[in-house]
C-alpha cells in the first residue's frame, strides 16, 4: 500500500510517469526501505495509465464488495422517513447507556475498587 501510495503522491506532484527512483525517494523522505520488487510491481501495473482512469475503475471494483453487516437487498426492510427515526434512536442509546450502568452496580465491585 505504501508502494501505490508513494505513485500517487508523485502524480500529484506533478509527475505523471513516476519511475522507481521517483517512489523510492518518497519513501525514503519518511524513513522506509524501499523493496525493489515491490516497486517494480507498481511501476509495471500503473506505468503509461492515467491515475484517474485507475481510480474511477478500483472504484466500480469497490462497490461490489460486501461489507460486514450489510443485508442483501431482497431481506432488507424499507428505510424509515427522513424525519421520523432519529428520535428513536437517540432515546435508544440512552436506554442502552443506563443498562450498562446498572450492570457494573450487579457485580458488587466497581472499577477502582
Amino acid at each position: 500500500m505504501r508502494y501505490v501510495a508513494a505513485y500517487l503522491l508523485a502524480t500529484l506532484g506533478g509527475n505523471g510517469n513516476p519511475s522507481e527512483k521517483d517512489i523510492k525517494k518518497i519513501l525514503s523522505s519518511v524513513g522506509i526501505d524501499a523493496d525493489d520488487e515491490r516497486m517494480k510491481k507498481v511501476v509495471s501495473e500503473f506505468g503509461g495509465k492515467n491515475v484517474d482512469d485507475l481510480i474511477s475503475a478500483g472504484l466500480s471494483k469497490l462497490c461490489s464488495v460486501p461489507s460486514g453487516g450489510a443485508v442483501s437487498a431482497a431481506g432488507s426492510a424499507p428505510a424509515p422517513a427522513a424525519g421520523g427515526g432519529a428520535a428513536p434512536a437517540a432515546e435508544k442509546k440512552e436506554e442502552v447507556k443506563e443498562e450498562s450502568e446498572e450492570s457494573d452496580e450487579d457485580m458488587g465491585f466497581g472499577l477502582f475498587d
